[in-house]
């Protein structure tokens, strides 16, 4: 599961979840030619990162290279059941990745088009955001040079 070796504080506070604004980086290709994008606000867990990344390199056959690019480092806590309000906060309990519109999620290089789309339509199904399949600009579609 995908979290921070050592963090600063132990409990962080929550923030605003859905008046980011649009994502100021992280938002264009930077290492490969496909990837998927996101189109919602919204907490992404460890968990579902890790299982959107087997179903890309299950589906590519170890082909090719997959690039992650959102890390869970947000403590996120959570109280036992059945306890009373108050006596603090809860202890933490896993890591999110807190995701705007138009960040990028994953990249991919290496394999066709149509490799690479049915891959990340099948990380996306994995994922709690709508996502959209965004091309390199220069990618040339005509010959496909992998």
């Amino acid at each position: 599961m995908l979290q921070p070796k050592k963090t600063r504080f132990r409990r962080q506070q929550k923030g605003r979840r859905n008046n980011m604004g649009i994502a100021q980086r992280g938002d264009q290709l930077a290492f490969g030619s496909f990837g998927i994008k996101s189109l919602q606000y919204k907490w992404i867990t460890g968990r579902q990162i890790e299982a959107a990344r087997i179903a890309v390199t299950r589906y590519m056959q170890r082909q090719g290279q997959v690039w992650v690019r959102i890390f869970p480092d947000k403590p996120i806590t959570r109280k036992p059941a059945d306890v009373r309000m108050g006596k603090g906060k809860g202890n933490p309990e896993g890591f999110v990745a807190p995701v705007c519109p138009g960040r990028l999620l994953f990249e991919i290089e290496g394999v066709p088009f149509d490799v690479a789309k049915e891959a990340l339509r099948l990380a996306a199904q994995k994922l709690p955001v709508t996502t959209r399949f965004v091309v390199r600009r220069d990618y040339d579609m005509q010959n496909q040079n992998v």
